[in-house]
């Protein structure tokens, strides 16, 4: 009787206690024989590791300069502790960023990704330069000028009458 579970029987598995033959290249015993004693010109002194020009030597990541200016100008600009969200602290960060990224693309022009982020970046700091600017006008001059951001700032959207009244009217 065949049925749609027919099993196979089980193989025999290799008992635990079966071991295989190892054989070791010539020479490796003498080589491991000879490894047991450190040479010393692998061990520094307490003075070469708090040697202080081997530290001078290190230079930080850009990612971590930027990092580390990020936060310092966020935490310059936050109204509190908790701040994350005013239009300051956003624009600072923003600033920074822009900054980055603006270096990174000078050294990879062909880096099209990130220029279309920057622009993107440029574009949302406009925006929220705008809101701060119809909000609070002297914090507005205050993060421009220190920021040493260009900004024009946005300007009352004229009437018809103003904005043409300087020409004649071609009607009769």
């Amino acid at each position: 009787p065949l049925s749609g579970s027919v099993r196979a029987p089980p193989r025999p598995r290799p008992s635990r206690s079966t071991f295989l033959p190892v054989t070791m290249q010539p020479g490796l015993e003498d080589m491991l024989a000879e490894d047991d004693e450190e040479p010393e010109e692998y061990l520094l002194s307490a003075e070469e590791l708090d040697a202080p020009d081997s530290v001078a030597e290190q230079t930080p990541s850009p990612s971590f300069l930027h990092a580390t200016a990020l936060a310092a100008t966020r935490t310059t600009w936050q109204r509190a502790a908790t701040d994350s969200g005013s239009p300051e602290y956003q624009i600072a960060g923003m600033t920074e960023r822009i900054t980055y990224l603006t270096q990174h693309l000078r050294v990879n022009p062909k880096d099209f990704s990130t220029r279309r982020g920057l622009l993107a970046l440029v574009n949302k700091r406009r925006r929220l330069l705008n809101y701060l600017f119809d909000q609070d006008q002297p914090k507005y001059v205050e993060i421009v000028g220190a920021l040493g951001i260009r900004h024009k700032a946005p300007s009352r959207v004229q009437s018809k009458e103003e904005k043409y009244g300087q020409f004649q009217s071609r009607k009769k």
